[in-house]
């Protein structure tokens, strides 16, 4: 592994997948292929790896007429953008957004008095955005990976209890049989996609539990109709976690990703 590489893992290549507007997937039934790839998942800490996956982020959401700005030119504290890249290339992302007392979460936007909800129960919050896959990939072990970083992020390392995401209608029941996310509430007019949308939530202890159940085991996808048996096993979770854990520890005299800690703290 090189540079901010966090694991290398292989893939299966398939027909050509459908592309993935923002907060929503047309994943539909990803099968694996007959040939095997190795992809890199990374985080987008540098001008290159953002503005690679924002090109595919516009890119794929322009295939189903959504709009979308892509990502910002530089990295904050309150978002950590991961990429999956197959050698040079970029062929998926996902953005971790954090709910801090600078600017909230995007959600908010429609959803803040379901959002508040959870806020006023103690609930840690955070969101997905910005889900793009390449059409010529169809690999559930890439799009669990994806998930599965995105979860390690957030949830071991930061300690959020939930994560929101705003999603097509027509894509509540893959989100809700693939992760287990639960409906927050009626569909609304995402103006930043121009599309209607619904919330959904994870709890996080859900996805802990299905993650030691089933992680690590593809074999078991026959009877267990989820993305978890393709996430990580919980001994490839844990070396990932120890790995992210030495490079924060290394990084806090420079920058600290701390931060966002620190606010999340300030905020409660």
């Amino acid at each position: 592994m090189r540079g901010n590489t966090v694991i290398d893992v292989p893939f299966e290549v398939g027909r050509p997948l459908g592309s993935l507007p923002e907060q929503d997937s047309d994943l539909g039934d990803l099968e694996g292929g007959v040939s095997h790839r190795l992809f890199r998942i990374r985080t987008a800490d540098t001008a290159g790896h953002r503005s690679s996956a924002s090109l595919l982020i516009d890119r794929m959401y322009a295939t189903r007429g959504y709009t979308t700005c892509g990502l910002p030119g530089e990295g904050t504290p309150e978002q950590i953008t991961l990429v999956a890249s197959d050698d040079a290339e970029t062929i998926g992302t996902i953005t971790i957004g954090f709910d801090l007392a600078s600017g909230g979460l995007l959600a908010d936007d429609l959803f803040r008095d379901d959002i508040n909800g959870l806020r006023r129960q103690g609930r840690r919050v955070c969101e997905f955005t910005k889900l793009a896959l390449d059409s010529a990939v169809r690999s559930k072990r890439v799009l669990a990976s994806l998930f599965h970083m995105a979860f390690i992020h957030a949830h071991r390392l930061t300690g959020m209890d939930n994560v929101v995401i705003e999603v097509n209608p027509r894509h509540v029941k893959y989100y809700e049989r693939m992760l287990g996310f639960k409906v927050m509430s009626p569909e609304r007019l995402n103006r930043r996609v121009n599309a209607p949308a619904v919330l959904l939530c994870l709890d996080f202890e859900h996805a802990h539990d299905c993650i030691e159940r089933f992680g690590g085991m593809p074999e078991c996808s026959l009877i267990e109709r989820s993305l978890y048996p393709y996430f990580f096993s919980t001994d490839e979770e844990a070396g990932i976690v120890g790995r992210l854990r030495r490079r924060e520890r290394a990084a806090l005299p420079r920058r600290g990703r701390g931060s966002v800690m620190r606010a999340m703290e300030a905020r409660a």
